[in-house]
């Protein structure tokens, strides 16, 4: 029996586990299981996988970043985001690779059309391939994070209206804190807009909906989530290295 899963602070929202079950009763993999590893502590990575016998795992929330110092071996473009979220163990090696990009550039793609600024709300790893998947799609972006020079106080009418697309990056809104939502100015959200939130548990979060209220394009996560855990399948079952 093959050992996959996902590592995380708190896994309750995650769905991740519910589709590779799924996957595997209709894709008929009896070999193959994937389990929730909540831990506190990133540094017990290798004993969780040792323990486990582990062949392949997802990272998520907040360790996509914090991981890169226990892996052997870091893909070209993982290492210039600077996030890892997901894991082929080969010999014993930790071999990090990031399919958010993938996920992400799949799901914007065609719903872009014209859109060429974003704001990106947020600066943790999910973020960073959002960052990098704009700029390959030649969108400009401004990044607003806590506590930085550019953080929420500083977004204005100009702002919002001069872009085109909002990104939230960030966890707020997941189940079971729906009620939460970035501190943006909503007011000034129109028909231009297109509202991206990775949070998919609920499928319409508090963001989102603020979206609908003004006329927005809107997108949840959910289809990122299962591009990159088909590309995260992909890797663990191929001679990818």
């Amino acid at each position: 029996m093959k050992t996959f899963g996902l590592i995380g602070k708190t896994l309750s929202h995650s769905f991740s586990q519910e589709y590779f079950q799924e996957k595997f009763y209709k894709e008929n993999i009896s070999d193959c299981q994937y389990l929730n590893f909540e831990i506190n502590d990133i540094s017990k990575i290798k004993y969780l996988i040792k323990t486990n016998n582990v062949s392949g795992l997802n990272i998520t929330i907040p360790y996509k970043s914090s991981v890169t110092p226990f892996l052997d071996f870091i893909s070209e473009d993982a290492k210039e985001i600077g996030a890892v979220n997901t894991i082929k163990i080969i010999d014993g090696k930790l071999h990090g690779f990031n399919t958010d990009i993938i996920g992400f550039e799949k799901s914007i793609t065609p719903i872009l059309k014209n859109r060429k600024t974003a704001l990106i709300l947020g600066n943790g790893g999910a973020s960073k391939a959002i960052q990098f998947v704009l700029s390959k799609l030649n969108v400009n972006y401004k990044i607003v994070s806590r506590n930085t020079y550019f953080d929420y106080h500083n977004i204005d009418k100009e702002i919002m209206e001069s872009s085109d697309i909002i990104i939230n990056t960030t966890p707020l809104g997941t189940y079971p804190k729906t009620s939460e939502l970035p501190n943006i100015p909503y007011q000034f959200l129109n028909s231009k807009h297109l509202l991206f939130d990775l949070v998919y548990n609920p499928k319409v979060s508090t963001f989102l909906s603020y979206g609908i209220r003004n006329n927005c394009e809107i997108k949840n996560g959910e289809s990122m989530l299962y591009l990159q855990a088909e590309e995260s399948w992909r890797i663990w079952n191929s001679d990818i290295i």
